[in-house]
């Protein structure tokens, strides 16, 4: 049985992107075909909550690929639009902690598909944060439904 959302999207007006790219790559320094986040909708800082939208194109680089007529996307990229997420709310409650390596996924649960074009919505909840590591629940929800969650760790590299 899939988990609840970690937060009621249906509270959020979805349309609305409260912290665009060019703020976003102000604090994480991925570029190009590796910058996966397209916005950040919200940012709940009492319960150290943010969720983030990625819109999924026909134009993204693994979509020729990534299963030729049936494009879908690689559960990889999808970890890493929520490990982005996670290193951007990371740098928020800790200005000075430095680039944030992506270094470990556990619990992880594919439990959809994401195709072009569509909306693949990201919300991480902050569960451990220290100078050392970060660990958050992360989740993607697509077309309202759960599509993956994981605890995915950080550490300052």
């Amino acid at each position: 049985m899939a988990a609840a959302f970690l937060y009621d999207l249906s509270e959020l007006d979805l349309n609305k992107i409260t912290i665009p790219i060019e703020d976003i790559r102000k604090v994480n320094p991925h570029r190009h075909e590796m910058e996966q986040l397209s916005g950040i909708i919200h940012v709940d800082m009492p319960r150290t909550i943010v969720v983030g939208v990625k819109h999924v194109t026909m134009e993204e680089f693994w979509v020729r690929g990534h299963i030729p007529g049936r494009p879908l996307m690689p559960g990889v990229i999808i970890l890493e639009a929520a490990a982005q997420l996670c290193s951007y709310m990371t740098h928020v409650l800790v200005p000075d902690m430095g680039f944030l390596g992506f270094v470990k996924a556990d619990n992880t649960r594919f439990r959809g598909v994401v195709s072009p074009p569509s909306t693949l919505y990201l919300i991480a909840r902050m569960s451990e944060l220290s100078r050392r590591r970060v660990i958050a629940q992360c989740q993607g929800i697509c077309n309202n439904t759960l599509v993956f969650e994981s605890d995915i760790t950080g550490m300052p590299v």
